[in-house]
């Protein structure tokens, strides 16, 4: 009788902790399974003089800012774009990237905001490699609740494409 105690005992122990692991280890694999900036390697490494801005109709209320980073910033991004970013108000921040092959301006289509106080001097809302088409934008796109964490683009063909969100807890 006291061996059928302690398997029950035993099994119920482990129900539980596998049960916990289940809910906890969920989110660990979960994390684990987040695009890496090498999965998303860039074509090729642009090297030449960046072409001259071309702006469109849509791309006139930034001009300013385009204009400055196609003549003092390098290509940073994927390979041969230029991402720049500006300050749209308090923890917010917008942006495109222009093609210094051919002086193309694509924007990605939501500000980043609101990532909060608790980050640390390094932080940066925005993440990307000169050899990585992945980009990383921490925050709430267009301040929408619920909408807190990472979310993971690949740039593709002149577009963000969203890959996933990993989104903080309690989301």
């Amino acid at each position: 009788m006291n061996s059928k105690l302690s398997f029950a005992s035993f099994l119920a122990t482990f129900l539980l902790l596998a049960t916990i692991c289940m809910f906890r280890c969920g989110d660990v694999l979960a994390q684990a399974n987040l695009p890496h900036f090498k999965d998303y390697p860039a074509s090729e490494m642009y090297k030449g003089a960046t072409a001259p801005l071309v702006l469109t109709r849509a791309d006139q209320t930034f001009k300013t800012r385009l204009r400055w980073a196609a003549k003092n910033q390098k290509p940073n991004f994927a390979g041969h774009y230029i991402l720049t970013s500006w300050g749209c108000g308090a923890e917010c921040v917008m942006g495109a990237v222009i093609d210094a092959r051919t002086g193309k301006a694509y924007w990605w289509n939501f500000s980043m905001c609101c990532w909060g106080a608790d980050v640390d001097d390094k932080f940066n809302p925005i993440e990307f490699r000169a050899d990585s088409r992945l980009i990383v934008f921490s925050g709430l796109r267009n301040e929408k609740d619920g909408d807190d964490g990472a979310h993971f683009y690949q740039f593709e063909n002149g577009r963000f494409v969203h890959i996933r969100s990993a989104l903080k807890a309690g989301q």
